[in-house]
């Protein structure tokens, strides 16, 4: 039988948000690039499939140009939310990363 109480308090933690420690870790701020680029990317494919089904503008868009045109703009939106706090993905990630790392040093 498992510690209930201490399952519990697991979740309570994973729940939280926190801000990701940077301690003793010389990749920081690689560890916080990759984690904006994973939100961006997540973000850029959520903003896709948002706007799949609108339709553009018979009189000034559509063709091809329409759709390269589109998925970069989404891209751009997704970098931009990203750098700008986003969802909370890449705080969560960095964290993660960050923990990874410390458990891996000698």
């Amino acid at each position: 039988m498992t510690d209930l109480a201490g399952t519990m308090s697991d979740y309570a933690q994973l729940a939280r948000p926190l801000a990701p420690s940077t301690a003793k870790t010389a990749d920081a701020a690689k560890a916080r690039e990759a984690a904006e680029n994973f939100e961006a990317f997540y973000l850029s494919q959520t903003f896709e499939q948002m706007f799949a089904d609108v339709e553009p503008d018979s009189m000034f868009g559509g063709g091809q140009g329409e759709k390269v045109f589109r998925s970069m703009l989404f891209q751009e939106y997704g970098k931009q939310a990203a750098k700008t706090g986003g969802i909370g993905i890449a705080d969560m990630v960095q964290k993660e990363i960050l923990r990874l790392q410390e458990v891996q040093k000698p």
